[in-house]
Order: structure tokens, then sequence, then C-alpha cells
């Protein structure tokens, strides 16, 4: 017998009795049941709560989003699925909410419930001991600030490259730079690792810095055999609020021979709205040096397109979310029209999280030339890049996409 703790909440009473019948099937006893949100609280609150809500949203009395709400705050839910015949546009809306309020959405069904579409969605859930337990674990592996600084002097901080690529030919005309660090205990390890330190310690500078570097001399040796190849860096708003980081980056680039015009610096959307003065002076500076700068990660953050149209950006990174999602119609709408936008804007668009042929063939349809992720090749080291760039890959590209040359 499965011990999970669930409460049905459904205020009519066929689909309750229905719902209940399908948890015993599965081997589910310990199950609570109420018709509307205030009965709820008053039979989970008894119980000690549940791990698991079943909840619908439409009912008379307390509905089933206020229920959530307050059960939340009151600690006596911990995973929620939505059992609701109301249109995918609300329930869109909904699945976001539940996200919001911490609870772990298993997902959402409609009616009648059905136990084959049930099982699974159950079988996701994961007892909060083992959540902590992976959060305790990530806590204890981050690196304390003198581990950071000891690889920063170590020049373990190794730049990996994802190339961006024409969605119709494959031609690769660059790379956005991301890190990696190679620690001699640890192995390699990636930003999520590590980067929280880095933030916490101001250290983000002087990992950008020797990032730029490891570009900037992978850019010169794949440039003298002929091939052109911009680099994007990640920068975070914060930096751009450095008076030093222009200069900085002009001296980099005069030591090393390198053109502001093969180098584009991507600032997520996020903290776009707060940007300080001197953060936009920069962003100036570096726009009239020659340089390109993007929006990253566009469509997740908060910026108004009033803020967009005031900030010196001539490249916008699609976030990958809604390419993965290109088959909903909304989500394909959005992607239409940030392609009519910037097409109005003068700027290009990089699609990023690719990794079918199916989302490649849509994006190109809608009329993006450019983009990046795993489908065509997975962020790599110097060395594997240059075995990858002079290496044959625009053959493997169409093998993949089932094109041929012309």
């Amino acid at each position: 017998m499965n011990t999970l703790r669930i409460l049905v909440l459904e205020d009519h009473a066929f689909q309750r009795t229905a719902a209940v019948s399908a948890l015993n099937s599965l081997g589910y006893k310990n199950i609570f049941q109420a018709a509307d949100g205030k009965d709820a609280l008053a039979v989970i609150s008894q119980a000690g709560g549940v791990d698991v809500a079943l909840c619908d949203l439409s009912m008379a009395g307390m509905d089933g989003l206020t229920f959530l709400r307050l059960a939340r705050e009151a600690g006596l839910i911990r995973a929620v699925i939505i059992c609701s015949s109301l249109p995918e546009d609300l329930l869109r809306t909904v699945d976001r909410i539940v996200t919001l309020q911490g609870l772990e959405l298993l997902g959402s069904v409609g009616k009648p419930l059905m136990v084959d579409v049930l099982a699974p969605l159950l079988a996701r859930y994961r007892p909060h001991n083992q959540i902590d337990a992976k959060v305790a674990e990530s806590q204890l592996d981050q690196p304390t600030e003198g581990e950071v600084l000891e690889a920063i002097r170590r020049q373990e901080f190794r730049a990996y490259f994802q190339p961006k690529f024409h969605l119709r030919s494959g031609e690769v005309d660059g790379a956005e730079v991301l890190v990696r660090w190679q620690s001699p205990s640890r192995g390699l390890l990636s930003p999520g690792m590590f980067l929280p330190t880095i933030e916490r310690c101001g250290l983000l500078d002087e990992m950008f810095f020797s990032l730029l570097t490891q570009g900037l001399s992978l850019q010169r040796f794949v440039q003298s055999h002929g091939k052109p190849f911009k680099l994007a860096f990640n920068l975070d708003v914060t930096q751009m609020a450095n008076p030093n980081l222009v200069d900085r980056i002009k001296a980099l680039l005069r030591i090393h021979g390198a053109s502001p015009a093969g180098l584009i610096f991507e600032l997520t959307e996020t903290g776009l709205l707060q940007m300080p003065e001197i953060s936009m002076e920069n962003m100036v500076r570096l726009r009239m040096l020659g340089f390109s700068l993007a929006i990253d990660d566009f469509g997740v953050g908060y910026s108004s397109l009033e803020r967009l149209c005031q900030m010196p950006f001539n490249e916008i990174k699609l976030d990958a979310g809604f390419v993965q999602n290109f088959h909903q119609a909304r989500y394909s709408a959005v992607i239409h029209g940030a392609l009519a936008l910037a097409r109005e804007l003068d700027m290009r668009v990089v699609a990023e999280g690719i990794e079918t042929a199916d989302q490649v063939q849509h994006l190109a349809r809608l009329g993006c030339q450019w983009g990046q992720g795993f489908f065509y090749a997975r962020p790599m080291n110097w060395a594997h890049l240059v075995d990858w760039r002079f290496e044959g890959q625009k053959s493997s590209w169409r093998r993949a996409i089932g094109t041929s040359d012309r």
C-alpha cells in the first residue's frame, strides 16, 4: 500500500467519487475528501497536512485558487495536480501561479479523471526529505571564496564555446563563450556549482576578463586560418556599472589585435528596469566603439518594450522556453511577434535552446535565421572547437536536417 497522503478537492460528488476510486485502484488509501476550499482547509488541518492535492478550481464558496494559496501559507500541502475543464490558456496561468507559490506542480488533467493519466503524475512526486537532501548537498558543494580565488589564480576557469549557426545553410559565424571550472579535486563543474560564490564574493569581473582573454586567443587563431568567428560574452547588469569596464576591454583588445566588430556582449533581461545611468553610458560607449549588444533570455524578464527601445541593443536572444514550446499556438505567436519586432527595430534574432530538427524547421519557416543549441553543437573546449570548426561540420549539419548542397 502506498503511504502518500492525498486530498481530493472536487465539488461534484460523482467526479469526487471517481477520483477516489481511481486512487484506490492505484494502491493509494490515505485519501481525504472535500467539496470546497473551506472544508478542505479544515480537513487537512485536522489531518496535519497532505502530500498531494488533486484540486478543482471552479467551485462555490472558496475556490481552488484561494485554497491553494491559504494551504501553502499554512504549510499544509506540498504538491498539486490541477483537475479542471478550464480552457488551456487559463490552465497555463494557473500552472504558473502554483509554481510561484512554491508548490511542486505534478501536472494538469481534465475530467473525468483517468487512471492511466493519474498514475504517471503521482509517480513524479518526490518526498520533501529527498528534495531537502539535494538542496543541502548542493549548498555543501558550493566552493568557498578562498577556493574560487585560488582557482582564478591557477587559471582553472575555462572558456567553453557553443556555436551559433544559420538555420538554413548551417553556416557558423561565431559562438557564445560559457564558463566551466576544471577543478583538480572536483572535476569539470558547470556554472551552477560555483557562480553563486563568484557573485557573492564580487568576482564576476575577474572571471569575465579571464574568459575574454581565452576567447580572444581562440578568435585570433581561427581567423588566421581564414574563418570569421564572432564571440559573444555574458555580462551581468551589475558589471555594466563599473566605470573602468570599457577601458579594460579596450586594453585587452589592443593586446590581442582584435576588432570590436568581432565581439558581442549579452545582458540578461532581468535587471534592465533598474539599470543606473552609468550602465547605460557604458552601453553607448561599447556601441560607439563598434561592439554589438544582445538582450539575453528575451521574453522571460520584466523589461518593457519602451525599455527595449531605449537600450542600444542590436541582437535579441530568444529564450529557450519559447523554442521548446513552439508547438503551442501562443508560444509560436510570441516567436512570430518577436521576429517581427526585431525586423522593425533592425535587430538580429538568435534562438536559444534548439534541440530538434522540428524546432529548426519551424523557426526557419517563421523567418528566424540564427540559432544555437544541443541539436547542432554542445559547448566545447578550445581544442575541440578548433577540430570541429575545421572538420566538415556543415556536412554533418545537412545530414541532421535532411538537406543537401545545391
